[in-house]
């Protein structure tokens, strides 16, 4: 069996994120999905989310192309899931490119090219701005 991890904050769900993950699953036979909590979004990247990470993780576990969301606490955390999880692939968008090349020695690392035009970010400002489309 070939196990795949990526990671993510995955707030407020979209076709971008569909699109990494289905990627991502095709790599291999499972995916593990680790999605940063949020006293690690606020700790770190001192982003709050729109939704808690116990509803993230519960939006995740409903994808059928999702088998295990397990949480991201740290930055650190990546080897030692690889480690225990037993992990193939490490996928991760390709924003990231070189950032986890580190894991080489223990995986298969792939950047995935991000969906154009689409990110959390940019659907929180149409929201505040009222300029959806």
């Amino acid at each position: 069996m070939r196990t795949v991890i990526t990671y993510g904050t995955f707030d407020l769900l979209h076709i971008g994120h569909i699109n990494l993950l289905k990627r991502a699953r095709n790599l291999g036979d499972r995916l593990i999905v680790a999605v940063s909590t949020d006293e690690f979004n606020l700790r770190e990247k001192d982003k709050v989310c729109t939704h808690t990470y116990e509803d993230r993780k519960a939006i995740l576990e409903a994808l059928r192309f999702v088998d295990l969301v397990i949480p991201e606490e740290n930055w650190e955390q990546k080897s030692t899931d690889v480690d225990k999880h037993g992990v193939d692939v490490f996928v991760i968008g390709d924003d990231w490119e070189g950032r986890f090349d580190f894991l080489k020695e223990k995986c298969e690392v792939v950047y995935l090219p991000r969906t154009a035009n689409i990110s959390t970010t940019e659907i929180k400002k149409q929201i505040l701005t009222g300029s959806c489309t």
